[in-house]
């Protein structure tokens, strides 16, 4: 019997270094992404698997294999690497097309698992000085765009919303750093995803500002999109009841 299909899985792509050539600048601080991540769901429960500096048709192929593959009741991809809305960039430079990858999921072994997407990854080049602007017609198209192609059960946190830079630190990034930190909390890991991913939002919108230069004083906000039709609580603790949990607000 293949125990492994009674795991969730989790599969990390992190691209720090690119092809010689490729003008792209190194991104460090994703292997200790990476690292942290790997560290964090394994003591979850989690399967974890770590690819590192795939070209974009390693990336396809990888998830292509991964949309088959059995899992017990949740499916976690992270996707961490230079990109623009609607893609990241492989190794080799090439663009990734996220839709691409969500409709892989689009299959009967995966249709009543749930699906999580992190994008760690710059949806353009615009900078968030933590106000608000004026932009809801280009976001409700995105929004529509993005939201066809992904499937039922599917939820996807990005980094950043459309036309922004999502900002990476030695150290790691916000985003992902954040997202771990919640993870070593009963209270926090023990929440309906939805409301874990508010409670992510949260955090890092209001307690995170860039320092030096001029970046100083930017903002981060992560942008989540849903198609979940149930609640779903792939992080928690066995034996815990989750409802007990549900109804905490934001603290």
């Amino acid at each position: 019997m293949d125990h492994r299909r009674d795991t969730n899985r989790a599969v990390l792509v992190s691209v720090e270094q690119f092809d010689p050539g490729v003008v792209l600048g190194r991104r460090p601080g994703a292997s200790k992404d990476a690292k942290k991540l790997h560290r964090t769901l394994s003591q979850l429960g989690f399967k974890v698997e770590i690819h590192s500096d795939l070209s974009a048709e390693g990336i396809y192929q990888l998830f292509l294999k991964e949309s088959v593959r059995p899992v017990k009741n949740c499916f976690l991809a992270v996707l961490s690497s230079h990109g623009d809305d609607g893609c990241i960039f492989g190794a080799d430079g090439k663009a990734v097309i996220l839709s691409r990858i969500f409709t892989y999921f689009d299959n009967e072994r995966m249709e009543k698992k749930a699906k999580v997407f992190l994008i760690q990854a710059c949806r353009g080049a615009g900078l968030d000085d933590g106000v608000e602007v004026d932009s809801v017609n280009d976001t409700r198209e995105c929004s529509v765009s993005q939201y066809l192609s992904v499937p039922v059960d599917t939820a996807v946190m990005y980094a950043t919303p459309p036309g922004y830079g999502a900002f990476m630190h030695p150290l790691g990034s916000v985003f992902l750093q954040t997202f771990c930190t919640l993870l070593k909390h009963g209270d926090t890991r023990n929440l309906e995803l939805t409301r874990l991913m508010t409670r992510l939002s949260h955090m890092v919108a209001y307690n995170f500002r860039a320092r030096g230069g001029a970046l100083e004083g930017k903002k981060e906000m992560p942008c989540f999109l849903t198609r979940l039709t149930r609640e779903v609580f792939p992080f928690a603790e066995p034996g815990v009841d989750p409802s007990a949990t549900s109804q905490h607000g934001l603290q």
